[in-house]
C-alpha cells in the first residue's frame, strides 16, 4: 500500500511549478549543496536519514520528492510508481533542486553534487547532462540501467557503485554505461547485491561492511570535488 511521506519540509521553484523535498542543514549552517535522489520506493525514512547523514558530514543536502509524497515498501507498487513518473519531468524537477540549492546563502562553491540511488543513480547521470557545469561531483549507486544509454555528454566526475552480484543491473552492464561517460570515471565493483546500502533491507540485500565502505568512499569523492 503507497503511504504518504512525512519527510516534506521544503518547497522550491521548479520551471514553472513548484517542487517538494527533504532539505538537512549542517551544524555548521553551511556547506556545499548535494542533491539526493531517491529510490523506486519514493522519499523514504531511508532517503531522509541519507539525507541527515550527508547534512551531518557537512553538506547542505536536498532529497526531492519526485512521487508527489507517495512512498511505499511493495516492489509491485514501486515499479508501478517509477513507471508513472517521466523521465523528463524528474530531470526538469531535479534541475529545479540544483538552482534553488545554488540560490541559497548557505550554500558554498558554484556547483553541487549528487547522490542518486537505484532508479535516482540513473536520473542522476541525466542530471549531469541537463545541469551542466552546475553539478561539480556525481555518484550513482548501482543505477537502473539497460546498457544502451549514452552519457558521453557528462564531464563532471563521477563515482559508480556497484553490486557485482545485483541481479537487476548486472555488473558488465552498469559498467558499460559508465566507461561511456566523457569525464573522470571511478566505478568500485562490490561483493554484493542491488541495494545494499539500503539499510531497510526490503530486498534482502543489505550488507552493513560494505554499505559503511561505499559511504565512506561517496563523502570523501564528493569533499575532494566541492572543496571551494
Amino acid at each position: 500500500m503507497t503511504e504518504q511521506t512525512p519527510h516534506q519540509n521544503v518547497t522550491f521553484p521548479s520551471h514553472g511549478g513548484t517542487g517538494h523535498g527533504y532539505l538537512a542543514m549542517p551544524d555548521s549552517g553551511g556547506g556545499p549543496g548535494l542533491i539526493v535522489i531517491q529510490e523506486w520506493w519514493g522519499l523514504t525514512d531511508h532517503i531522509a536519514d541519507v539525507t541527515s547523514r550527508f547534512a551531518r558530514e557537512g553538506f547542505v543536502a536536498l532529497a526531492p520528492d519526485l512521487y508527489g509524497g507517495r512512498t511505499t515498501h511493495d516492489a509491485g507498487e514501486a515499479s508501478a510508481l517509477m513507471n508513472e513518473l517521466p523521465p523528463e519531468k524528474a530531470v526538469t524537477e531535479l534541475a529545479g533542486a540544483v538552482d534553488y540549492l545554488l540560490s541559497q546563502p548557505a550554500v558554498t562553491g558554484r556547483a553541487v553534487g549528487v547522490a542518486g540511488f537505484c532508479m535516482g543513480g540513473l536520473f542522476a547521470l541525466n542530471l549531469a547532462v541537463q545541469a551542466g557545469g552546475k553539478v561539480g561531483a556525481t555518484a550513482v549507486f548501482y543505477g537502473t540501467f539497460s546498457g544502451d544509454e549514452d552519457f558521453s555528454a557528462v564531464r563532471t566526475p563521477v563515482l559508480g557503485i556497484v553490486g557485482g552480484q545485483d541481479a537487476f543491473t548486472p555488473a558488465a552492464q552498469a559498467r558499460a554505461v559508465l566507461d561511456r561517460i566523457s569525464g573522470p570515471v571511478d566505478v568500485q565493483v562490490y561483493d554484493a547485491g542491488h541495494a545494499f546500502f539500503n539499510d531497510e533491507n526490503l530486498l534482502g540485500t543489505y550488507d552493513g561492511e560494505k554499505a559503511g565502505q561505499a559511504w565512506a568512499q561517496t563523502v570523501g569523492f564528493l569533499r575532494q570535488h566541492l572543496a571551494g
